[in-house]
């Protein structure tokens, strides 16, 4: 199976296992390296804080391995998380960041 392929599982998952989305955010990404049946796998996101970002991470890291293995047939030994932004729970996004 392609690496972009398991990649598209693996972001999907990752989105499915957040609470919340965050307002105006990007959603996750994936990137696999695919090693015979074994992914590696990494994902970037973007949080809500304050937040439990621990047992959010934690969340990701459970259900992209479970969905990996589950579609792809694949062996999921890590999932490395890259929280590229944290968005304020508290503050509003700026008009100009509502227009991109």
């Amino acid at each position: 199976m392609a690496d972009r392929v398991v990649a598209k599982i693996a972001a999907r998952a990752a989105g499915e296992a957040l609470p919340r989305a965050p307002r105006d955010v990007a959603p996750p990404h994936a990137t696999v390296t695919v090693h015979h049946d074994i992914a590696r796998v990494r994902i970037s996101l973007e949080l809500d804080y304050p937040s439990d970002l621990g047992a959010e991470c934690a969340a990701v890291r459970r259900t992209v391995a479970a969905r990996v293995e589950e579609l792809a047939g694949m062996t999921v030994p890590e999932v490395d998380i890259d929280v590229e932004r944290l968005h304020s729970t508290h503050t509003q996004p700026s008009p100009r960041a509502r227009l991109r």
